[in-house]
């Protein structure tokens, strides 16, 4: 359903609202003093989220930036490098905190939405440590965000993970979306999760909450983790009030098949109406990646036509425009959004 103004909001999941029941869970939620791990509220969140990924405990975060922050930091030294796929968030979308505040590198391997391989591991590790700097984690990111919500299978995960702790690595998952991976493929979270020693997730993108993420791992990890998060800002008092409305975002993990039903017959009707503009069978989870060449009109036009009409959508960047579906857009708001460029394309 649109906002309370009447806007269809395609811009990206992270703009949900929290619904009634997460109010209200918040405004009744028992709170503590989570710097001294006295808030119920938060302990309970983070007892659920290390119980759904399979690993002995978590800590919950401000934002996925600073879980991923975390992860990297506890598992590498200021000079290494991190094997990450090109595209990956975690390098390219997180203002630059890598080099910045844990100081350490990227090292990059091309991919097709992510799919890191094992025999990139390998070439990648032939001059690592002597010629080139150490390389010390491997991170993927699932469901890949840059590729257009692209879905890593867990067999590829799991093989490329193997080799990567044959030469030593750690292995990080940054999960802000892993449910829609789990949602896609039917794997559970426990099973990616086992593929790396930490796995980062947030509440506040299809999962629906207002704030916060998750990091998990083993527990002598995430004991560090407490300390180092206070050093980055990050320790919440009465964090209890925002956990309370993840908790029930957790609960409700599955209804972000919706989203995914949704994606795909927007892209149906795109390529239908449109060809060329979307290739429906790339559509993976909650995002379509649209040929804003393929449009009947450019598409700064098109879309200071759609907002004024009430359906908001992200700039285009590379020639591709995303849409993202979520729990605060609906069928109606689809169809909203596929007439208003047929409007267009014959003005």
């Amino acid at each position: 359903m649109p906002f309370a103004n009447g806007t269809a909001d395609f811009r990206s999941d992270t703009v949900t609202r929290p619904t009634p029941e997460m109010r209200r869970a918040m405004a009744e939620a028992a709170v503590g003093d989570d710097v001294y791990s006295d808030d119920p509220t938060v302990n309970a969140l983070e007892a659920d989220a290390a119980e759904v990924t399979g690993k002995q405990a978590a800590i919950y975060v401000p934002t996925g930036t600073m879980g991923n922050q975390l992860a990297v930091m506890l598992q590498t030294s200021p000079g290494d490098e991190v094997l990450v796929d090109e595209r990956a968030h975690i390098r390219n979308v997180e203002r630059g905190w890598g080099p910045a505040q844990a100081g350490v590198g990227w090292r990059t391997v091309d991919t097709d939405g992510g799919r890191i391989g094992a025999g990139q591991v390998d070439e990648v590790m032939e001059l690592a440590g002597s010629l080139y700097p150490a390389v010390t984690l491997l991170a993927w990111e699932n469901t890949h965000n840059l590729s257009g919500g692209r879905v890593i299978p867990l067999e590829v995960m799991q093989k490329t993970s193997k080799r990567a702790r044959a030469h030593g690595l750690g292995v990080h998952i940054d999960g802000a979306r892993i449910f829609n991976a789990v949602v896609a493929t039917g794997a559970k979270a426990a099973d990616y999760a086992a593929c790396a020693e930490t796995i980062q997730f947030c509440f506040s993108k299809g999962l629906g909450a207002p704030v916060g993420s998750v990091l998990c791992g083993p527990a002598d990890l995430i004991t560090q983790a407490r300390h180092l998060r206070k050093r980055l800002g990050g320790g919440m008092r009465q964090a209890g009030v925002i956990a309370a409305a993840a908790r029930i975002a957790l609960r409700d993990r599955q209804r972000l098949a919706d989203d995914h039903i949704l994606a795909s017959r927007l892209a149906a009707l795109l390529a239908e109406r449109w060809p060329g503009t979307v290739d429906p069978e790339a559509v993976e989870s909650n995002m379509v990646v649209v040929n804003s060449s393929a449009l009947p009109v450019p598409p700064d036009q098109l879309r200071e036509a759609l907002s004024a009409e009430g359906v908001v959508t992200s700039p285009v960047y590379g020639g591709r425009w995303r849409l993202v579906t979520h729990r605060d857009v609906d069928a109606d708001d689809v169809e909203r959004l596929v007439a208003g460029i047929a409007r267009t394309s014959v003005q």
